[in-house]
C-alpha cells in the first residue's frame, strides 16, 4: 500500500503525519480519515480548490490533471506547478509527499 506524508504544517498538521493509503483511495478523504483537517468546502467534487495540496514527491505516479480540475486551480492560493487538487487524487502504487499551503480560499473555517 503506498505511503502518505503530510509535512508539517503549523495549523493543520503541526508534527506532520505519515500513513498508509490503499490504491485507489481518493487523497482528500484518505487525510481527513488519518486526522488531517484538510478544507473541502464543495464536499469533495471538484467545484472549489479548497482541498488544493502541493505533491512534492510521487506526482509522477500520478494521472494528469482534467480540465475540471486546472479550471479549479486556476482559484487557488499559491499555485505552482506540483499543485492539485486532493478530491482529484486517486492514489496508485508510488509513495507521495504532501505540502499542504498555507491559505486556501476558504475564507471562514467552519468547525
Amino acid at each position: 500500500m503506498p505511503v502518505v506524508r503530510i509535512l508539517p504544517h503549523p495549523e493543520l498538521c503541526p508534527e506532520g503525519k505519515d500513513f498508509e493509503v490503499r490504491r485507489g483511495a481518493m487523497l482528500c478523504e484518505s487525510m481527513l480519515k488519518a486526522g488531517v483537517a484538510i478544507e473541502h468546502a464543495c464536499d469533495m467534487v471538484a467545484a472549489c480548490a479548497t482541498c488544493h495540496v502541493h505533491v512534492r514527491e510521487g506526482g509522477a505516479s500520478l494521472a494528469e490533471p482534467d480540465d475540471e480540475e486546472n479550471d479549479q486551480l486556476d482559484n487557488a492560493w499559491g499555485l505552482d506547478a506540483q499543485s492539485r487538487l486532493a478530491c482529484c487524487v486517486k492514489l496508485k502504487d508510488a509513495d507521495l509527499v504532501i505540502e499542504l499551503p498555507k491559505h486556501t480560499r476558504n475564507h471562514a473555517r467552519e468547525k
